[in-house]
């Protein structure tokens, strides 16, 4: 069975930091290039940050570059998204997406809820 599993979400102070993993099972995730997204509460859903398949490249939002980090450990077959100095404004569900580099092939994780307040 195809399945992305987000863990690591919480409740965190602002200031305060979580890593966010994405774990793959039933298929590889060398070749596909990893997303993390969120959505919060009344808005649509939109993307924070993503890694190229090998992990040679990256991009951020505005609204993250500089506090968080993505990578992948394509051996563990999973994903990671290091969020520092975190805001009240992070405060959303936070989706993994893997996206295949030939094949129309794309996952969605469940989420996982982070919260940022004092």
């Amino acid at each position: 069975q195809v399945q992305l599993v987000e863990s690591g979400g919480g409740l965190v102070q602002p200031g305060g930091s979580l890593r966010l993993s994405c774990a793959a099972s039933g298929f590889m995730l060398f070749n596909y290039r990893m997303s993390w997204y969120r959505q919060a509460p009344g808005k649509e859903r939109e993307l924070v940050a993503a890694i190229s398949s090998p992990g040679d490249m990256t991009n951020y939002s505005n609204s993250v570059k500089g506090r968080f980090t993505i990578s992948r450990d394509n051996a563990k077959n999973t994903v990671y998204l290091q969020m520092d100095s975190l805001k009240p404004e992070d405060t959303a569900v936070y989706y993994c997406n893997a996206d295949h580099r030939w094949t129309s092939r794309n996952y969605w994780g469940q989420g996982t809820q982070v919260t940022v307040s004092s």
